[in-house]
């Protein structure tokens, strides 16, 4: 097997987000846009638990650096390219984590994107009230 590396790049994305992971030798630090998971997340308790998840099935996750930059899209499309980049971070430096990772959905980039606006109509498929006379 040859040697990794580093620093080692990722990339997660989900709706308008896209959040690149650099990955080095450290002390388990994890920095989203120069800020602690907590800070960046602030009070949406979900998107901090979905950011860090993959983290939980590896092993020697204390032994490295995280560094996110996440750009574009809201709290949970962030929140999901961060989880996403983070899960192909940990396959690159441990492939048998690959099934466990796998299994839990971890994966898998979610394909789902915001409907687009169609012409006289007010939204998507909101329609306007039809009048009889």
């Amino acid at each position: 097997m040859s040697e990794i590396e580093y620093p080692l790049w990722s990339v997660g994305r989900r709706k308008e987000s896209i959040a690149r992971v650099r990955t080095i030798p450290g002390t388990g630090r994890l920095l989203i846009n120069d800020k602690s998971v907590n800070d960046y997340f602030g009070g949406h308790v979900r998107a901090r638990m979905e950011a860090v998840l993959p983290l939980q099935h590896s092993r020697g996750a204390n032994s490295f650096d995280y560094h996110i930059t996440v750009l574009g899209g809201g709290v949970t499309g962030q929140s999901g390219a961060v989880s996403l980049g983070l899960a192909r971070a940990i396959v690159e430096i441990d492939p048998t984590l690959r099934v466990a990772l796998r299994r839990d959905g971890l994966l898998t980039r979610d394909p789902r994107m915001v409907e687009r606006k169609k012409p006289g109509q007010p939204k998507a498929r909101r329609r306007f009230q039809h009048s009889k006379r």
